[in-house]
């Protein structure tokens, strides 16, 4: 069973032929085994995926703004 899964410290590749990014992960099981993956994207999904991760950067630094009060 998976327990979680990381991005992996590489860089996305883009596929102009097949229009999807992938992008390299790590699967963990609650066993302890480890499992290389991709994770495979339309351009609307990336597209959604930068802005929510945009959006979660401004709200990790107007938290530490914050703290730092």
């Amino acid at each position: 069973m998976i327990s979680h899964i990381t991005i992996d410290q590489q860089d996305v590749a883009y596929d102009p032929r097949a229009q999807q990014a992938a992008l390299p992960v790590t699967i963990h099981h609650r066993d302890g085994a480890l499992e290389p993956s991709v994770l495979v994207m339309d351009p609307g999904q990336v597209e959604l995926y930068a802005i929510q991760l945009e959006r979660a950067i401004a709200q990790r630094k107007a938290a530490q703004e914050v703290g730092f009060r």
